[in-house]
C-alpha cells in the first residue's frame, strides 16, 4: 500500500486488538487476537503487516496502548523495541488510551475491568490519578481474573483442569475466562455467583468512590467505562447500583470510542502521552 497509515494497537490481558487508518481518518484495516507477551508484540505485529501488505516506511504512526505501562522508561524502552515497525512509535497505558476514547479531555472517571481492573480520572485542572492496577497478585479486585478465582475457590472440587490451568504460563488470562460462567450462573439466580458477582461489583464502585474523592469530582461524577466486563449492560448497572449505595451521584457516559481506535487516532494527530506531576499528563505535543 502507497497511502501511509496509523495503527493503533490495544494489548490487554486477554485479546490483542490492532486497528489501521488512512491518512485521511478512515478505517483500513482491523483484527482480534489472543494477547501475547509483550515481548512477543513485535514479531507478531510485522506478521500482521505482511499479510496486511504495509511496510514499516508507510506506517506514519504506531501507538500501542499497553497493560501495565505506566513509567516514562517504560515506555521509552518498549518504544525503542518497535522502533522498526513505523515512522514514530509511542507506547501509552491501555487505561490512557480507554480514557480518550471514553471522555476525551472532560474530567471524570474511567473504570476498566476487563482481566484485570483499573481506575483512571481527571480533574477541571487536568490532573490525573488512579486508582487500583495492581496487577493480580496484589490487586485486580472485580475483574474478570478476580470473579474467575473467586469462582475456582469456591469450587475446586468440581473445577476440572484446575493444576493444569495453575501451571499453564497464561495462567491469568485463562482463570479470567471462567467469569463469563459465573455471570451466566448468577443471572439464574445461582446463589454462590450471585454473592462473587455482587461483591466484584462493589469492589469496583469503592475504586470509583476513591478516586472521585481523590480528585474531589463535583458531583454528579462523569463515569464512563471499558473493558468486557462492563460491556455487560447487567454487570455495569450492578456497579452503578453498588457506587450509589456508597453515597457517590454518578453520570453514567457511554464512552465515544474504544481504546484501540483512540491510540490509532491519536498516532494520526501525532500527540504524545507524557508524565506529569504525580500522574499522567496528556498534552498536544508533536512527535520527536
Amino acid at each position: 500500500m502507497k497511502t501511509s497509515v496509523v495503527v493503533g494497537v490495544d494489548l490487554g490481558g486477554t485479546w490483542l486488538r490492532v486497528v489501521a487508518l488512512r491518512a485521511d481518518g478512515r478505517r483500513l484495516r482491523s483484527w482480534r487476537g489472543k494477547a501475547p507477551p509483550l515481548a512477543e508484540l513485535p514479531r507478531l505485529l510485522r506478521r500482521r503487516w505482511h499479510r496486511w501488505g504495509l511496510r514499516s516506511s508507510g506506517v506514519g504512526g504506531l501507538v500501542i496502548a499497553a497493560r501495565g505501562i505506566w513509567t516514562r522508561s517504560e515506555r521509552e524502552r518498549q518504544a525503542r523495541r518497535l522502533r522498526r515497525l513505523a515512522v514514530r512509535v509511542r507506547v501509552i497505558a491501555d487505561v490512557e488510551a480507554a480514557y480518550l476514547g471514553a471522555l476525551g479531555s472532560r474530567p471524570g472517571v474511567l473504570l476498566l475491568a476487563g482481566t484485570g481492573s483499573i481506575a483512571l480520572g481527571r480533574d477541571g485542572t487536568g490532573r490525573w490519578v488512579r486508582r487500583g492496577g495492581l496487577g493480580p497478585l496484589l490487586g485486580d479486585e472485580g475483574s474478570a481474573f478476580w470473579i474467575g478465582r473467586e469462582y475456582l475457590r469456591t469450587r475446586r472440587g468440581e473445577a476440572s483442569g484446575l493444576r493444569e490451568t495453575l501451571r499453564s504460563p497464561d495462567a491469568v488470562a485463562r482463570i479470567a475466562t471462567h467469569a463469563a460462567r459465573v455471570l451466566r450462573q448468577a443471572e439464574r439466580g445461582d446463589p454462590r455467583a450471585c454473592a462473587i458477582v455482587r461483591t466484584a461489583q462493589r469492589h469496583l464502585a469503592a475504586l470509583i468512590l476513591d478516586l472521585a474523592r481523590a480528585l474531589r469530582l463535583k458531583a454528579p461524577v462523569p463515569l464512563s467505562w471499558a473493558g468486557g466486563l462492563l460491556e455487560r449492560p447487567k454487570f455495569r448497572a450492578g456497579v452503578f447500583r453498588a457506587s450509589r449505595a456508597l453515597g457517590l451521584r454518578i453520570k453514567p457516559v457511554a464512552p465515544r470510542d474504544p481504546p484501540v481506535l483512540a491510540a490509532a487516532r491519536l498516532a494520526l494527530r501525532g500527540d504524545r502521552m507524557v508524565e506529569g506531576g504525580k500522574g499522567v499528563l496528556y498534552t498536544r505535543v508533536p512527535w520527536r
